[in-house]
């Protein structure tokens, strides 16, 4: 059965905002399916940074649900205190950076 779009950006929206970082993914942070899926877990993992991982390969709503949510077309999607991160490059820059260190010095333990 069909979930509602409006159902599914509901359910998007509730993820990201009762959690402080989110990742949308294929596979999970314990057995990631895709190669920048992974590259994110382990980023987020390295820097031991609590995350909810959604594995959008269970829920097709959902995994195209999600792109229209944040008008960005591809998975992973980080989210960060309720704002988009970005995708794989996009947290493989920061981190490289440095940014995204201080991206999550914003959240409280």
């Amino acid at each position: 059965m069909e979930k509602s779009v409006t159902n599914i950006q509901n359910q998007i929206d509730a993820l990201i905002k009762n959690n402080d970082v989110v990742l949308f993914m294929k596979g999970n942070k314990d057995f990631p399916q895709c190669g920048f899926s992974s590259v994110v877990a382990q980023i987020l993992q390295r820097m031991d940074v609590e995350f909810k991982d959604v594995n959008v390969l269970e829920d097709m709503d959902l995994r195209e649900g999600i792109k229209v949510y944040s008008d960005w077309p591809t998975i992973p999607q980080l989210y960060v205190k309720g704002e988009f991160i970005g995708g794989c490059d996009i947290v493989r820059e920061l981190y490289e950076s440095g940014e995204l260190k201080e991206i999550f010095g914003t959240i409280s333990r």
